[in-house]
């Protein structure tokens, strides 16, 4: 496995890891007792494995979690693959972005478990069936938070043919990190903000 960065956001605990500046933590009223936030990267690309009914082919490269209950984070290899799996179905609530149409269908390739059974909050659908739209998580946090994500998957994609783990590994916390703060900033505020297409920041309440 690959070294355990540490509780705070802002924390550089491993030199190569989580690099970016202070960002503030917002702390929700209430929460189950251990969230697990969640996003992974992928060693290949739609196109390559025919198609984005083919995600289950694209094969994990690094994932990343953040629990609650321990207060930090844990990055996985593929060889890891089982270990990021039973943390998941451990936990109370998984959360993500668009981890019920993507990361769950990528891990697909390393279980028969259905993912879908765990408990899960997906950020990207809660705010899709409350705006009958997608929104991008760059847009949210953006217009919520005032931060932006420090790469994109492609890129990620590429880092792995380069055998860059290190650089996928710190991108990934930051994205982990972003929709933790994004979960935590609507649980206590009871709404999130994005910007349109226009350019005009605009507000959508959340529930959970």
């Amino acid at each position: 496995m690959l070294p355990i960065v540490g509780s705070s956001p802002s924390a550089a605990v491993h030199p190569d890891l989580l690099k970016a500046g202070v960002i503030a933590d917002y702390v929700p009223t209430q929460r189950p007792k251990n969230v697990v936030y969640f996003d992974l990267e992928t060693q290949k690309s739609a196109d390559e494995v025919g198609g984005w009914d083919k995600i289950g082919q694209m094969r994990m490269s690094i994932g990343v979690t953040y629990s609650t209950a321990r207060g930090d984070y844990r990055i996985y290899g593929e060889k890891q693959v089982d270990d990021l799996l039973c943390e998941l179905q451990r936990a109370d609530v998984v959360v993500g972005f668009n981890n019920l149409r993507f990361d769950y269908e990528v891990l697909t390739y390393y279980t028969v478990y259905d993912l879908r059974q765990i408990p899960t909050l997906d950020v990207l659908i809660e705010l899709q069936n409350s705006l009958q739209h997608r929104l991008s998580l760059d847009s949210i946090a953006g217009a919520t938070l005032g931060i932006e994500k420090t790469a994109e998957g492609m890129q990620a994609i590429q880092w792995f043919r380069q055998g860059r783990l290190m650089e996928i590994a710190e991108y990934c916390c930051y994205d982990v990190k972003i929709t933790r703060l994004v979960h935590e900033y609507g649980a206590a505020h009871k709404k999130l903000f994005y910007t349109n297409r226009f350019g005009h920041k605009l507000s959508v309440g959340v529930s959970w």
